[in-house]
C-alpha cells in the first residue's frame, strides 16, 4: 500500500493531456493559478489519515529552454504509524511553460522505505522528443537515457492539471467524455474522464460548490471496477482539487483539501 494513495492523488488529480496543434507553444488563457499558490491535503484509507500532501507553485519564473516556467513542486509523506511501516516520502514536480502550459521538464524523487529513484524527463517540443534519464543508485551517475518521439503539446501529469484547471466547461453536460492523454515514466496514456454533474461537498477546508468528474479506469488489479474513483473540483475559476474517492479491492481510499493559500481568485465556498 505504500504507493496506492499517492499514486491514487497524482493519477486521478494531475493526470496529464496532450493537445492536437502543430504549433510548439500555442497560448493558453491562464486565469485559474499564480505564483506562490499553495494547496495541502490529507490522505486517508477507511477511517485513518495516512499521509499528507501538497502542490507548491513557486513565487518566482524560471528559465528552461529559453523560456519563463513555473516551477511546481508536488509533495506526499507517510504520517502516524503508517510512517514506520510504510516510510513514503516523495516529491514530484515540473518547470511548466507559462504561455503554453507544457512541461520543459518534469522530475520525481522517490523514497519509499528501501526503494529509491530519481528520474527526469526532459521535452523538446521543438523537434517532439521526449529524454528520460534515470540515476543510478549505485553509481550515483545518470544511466544511459531512454528517448521518446512525442506527439505536439504532450504533457506530463502536472502540466496536464493545469491545464485541466483552465479548460472551459460551461457547455459540457452530464455524462460527456473528456479524452486525457498522457506521458509517465516510458509509456503514453490515454484516459477517459465523464463529468458528473455539480455537488456542494464538505472537506476539513470549508464547504466548496464543485464539479464532480469519474475518470473510466482499466481493468486492473488495484481499483474496483472502472467507475470506482470520483473527483471533486472547486466550481469557481481557481478549479483546485477538493476531493479523491477511490474504491480499491483492499478498501477506500481518498484525498481531501485541508488547506490553501495564494490563490488567484476566491475559492467557491458555502456560506
Amino acid at each position: 500500500m505504500k504507493q496506492l494513495l499517492f499514486s491514487l492523488f497524482l493519477v486521478a488529480v494531475l493526470s496529464g493531456f496532450v493537445t492536437d496543434s502543430n504549433n510548439a507553444y500555442p497560448p493558453v488563457a491562464n486565469e485559474s493559478f499564480q505564483r506562490g499558490e499553495v494547496i495541502t491535503f490529507k490522505m486517508t484509507y477507511g477511517l485513518f489519515t495516512v499521509g499528507k500532501g501538497s502542490v507548491n507553485i513557486h513565487p518566482d519564473y524560471f528559465r528552461i529552454n529559453n523560456r519563463d516556467c513555473f516551477k511546481v513542486d508536488v509533495y506526499g509523506k507517510t504520517v502516524g504509524l503508517v510512517d514506520w511501516v510504510a516510510d513514503v516520502d516523495d516529491r514530484w514536480g515540473a518547470y511548466v511553460d507559462t504561455v503554453a502550459l507544457v512541461p520543459h521538464q518534469f522530475y520525481r524523487f522517490i523514497r519509499e522505505g528501501r526503494y529509491k529513484r530519481d528520474e527526469w524527463t526532459n521535452f523538446d517540443h521543438v523537434n517532439r522528443k521526449i529524454e528520460v534519464k534515470t540515476l543510478d543508485n549505485d553509481t550515483g551517475k545518470f544511466k544511459e537515457p531512454k528517448y521518446y518521439d512525442a506527439p505536439p503539446q504532450v504533457r506530463d501529469m502536472i502540466a496536464g492539471f493545469l491545464l485541466l484547471r483552465n479548460m472551459d466547461f460551461s457547455s459540457i453536460k452530464i455524462g460527456d467524455t473528456v479524452s486525457v492523454k498522457g506521458f509517465f515514466e516510458d509509456q503514453f496514456y490515454n484516459f477517459k474522464i465523464v463529468y458528473a454533474g455539480k455537488e456542494s461537498i464538505r472537506v476539513k477546508a470549508g464547504r466548496i460548490r464543485s464539479i464532480v468528474f469519474k475518470p473510466v479506469m482499466p481493468k486492473n488489479k488495484v481499483f474496483e471496477g472502472e467507475n470506482s474513483i470520483t473527483a471533486w473540483f472547486s466550481d469557481d475559476k481557481n478549479r483546485i482539487p477538493v476531493k479523491v474517492n477511490a474504491a480499491m479491492f483492499i478498501g477506500n481510499a481518498g484525498v481531501e483539501l485541508i488547506g490553501y493559500s495564494g490563490l488567484r481568485n476566491p475559492l467557491n465556498l458555502v456560506e
